[in-house]
């Protein structure tokens, strides 16, 4: 009986089935982790409103779209759909394009783009449904640019479209072999919309011929009507003595008498580098001569003189 009652004890104090716990072992409810922050679940990306859908992208930016019409362009104009107001037409002395259905309508002052949107707005007030429109300039009168000095062609050029410095001295034929190594560009002072002119100076910049001709400058420099481009005649100077090439050559500035003699071709076997004399007029006009080394500057109008060696 007593051995019963032990087994008895011993098999209800076993272990109990998984999922179960007997009611004195069970532990309180267990307390959330500490100040750790909620987890969010991803979100899907944000769908652009109705307004950032629907409008378009900027369209590019072309240079044409620089140039203001004026009296005297022709432009051409076609309207899809309707080949009796497709033609060709100029604008007037006053500003003004005759056109049919609406009669006159304001042209100078406007890029191509802008009066087409005009022209479009006017014929679908009340003339035609949904009109299509394309202006183009078919001839480029209203605008001139002035390009003087050592060009091959000096003189007024019509501007035609948004014209660049570089493409302006093309057309005026290149600079000479004598140009400067700088071009002088001068913008235009524009009246003030009540004829007056303004109180301010024309603005000139200088710009280097070579990096012109390289391609490395002044394609983003656009010209305006009565703009005037110079290219000054080249400042010389003189080598002599024992040179390859002796005579005038173009100075530019900070040129080293070592760069001089380089474009004089360089020194002749019997040339030295030593006793280099230069004749110099100074600011009171009076010639004096100067000790050079392969250093020294180089001023306009020097007469280097590149001097034997000694044996």
């Amino acid at each position: 009986m007593i051995s019963r009652f032990v087994l008895f004890i011993v098999l209800s104090a076993g272990p109990q089935p998984a999922g179960q716990s007997h009611p004195a072992q069970q532990s309180p409810p267990s307390q959330p982790p500490a100040s750790r922050p909620p987890t969010s679940a991803p979100q899907p990306p944000a769908k652009p409103d109705a307004a950032s859908a629907a409008k378009p992208a900027a369209p590019n930016q072309t240079p044409l779209s620089r140039y203001t019409l004026g009296p005297d362009d022709q432009l051409q104009i076609t309207v899809f759909d309707e080949p009796e107001l497709t033609n060709i037409y100029r604008i007037g002395s006053d500003g003004f394009i005759t056109f049919p259905l609406i009669d006159r309508i304001a042209a100078s002052g406007l890029t191509a783009a802008e009066f087409q949107d005009r022209l479009r707005a006017k014929l679908a007030d009340g003339y035609i449904r949904n009109p299509q429109v394309r202006v183009e300039v078919q001839q480029y009168k209203s605008q001139f640019i002035i390009v003087g000095g050592e060009v091959r062609l000096p003189g007024r050029i019509p501007m035609t479209g948004s014209m660049t410095l570089p493409e302006a001295l093309a057309a005026a034929g290149s600079p000479t072999s004598s140009a400067s190594n700088e071009v002088i560009l001068t913008h235009a002072v524009k009246p003030n919309a009540d004829g007056t002119m303004p109180n301010k100076q024309a603005e000139s910049i200088h710009v280097n011929l070579k990096e012109l001709q390289l391609g490395t400058a002044g394609r983003d420099i656009f010209l305006q009507d009565g703009d005037t481009i110079f290219v000054p005649k080249a400042q010389t100077f003189y080598i002599t003595g024992y040179v390859r090439n002796s005579g005038a050559l173009i100075w530019e500035p900070g040129m080293t008498v070592q760069q001089a003699i380089a474009l004089a071709g360089g020194l002749t076997d019997r040339g030295s580098t030593s006793r280099i004399r230069a004749d110099r007029v100074m600011s009171n006009g009076k010639p004096v001569e100067v000790k050079l080394d392969l250093n020294s500057k180089v001023q306009p109008n020097d007469t280097i003189k590149i001097p034997a060696k000694f044996f």
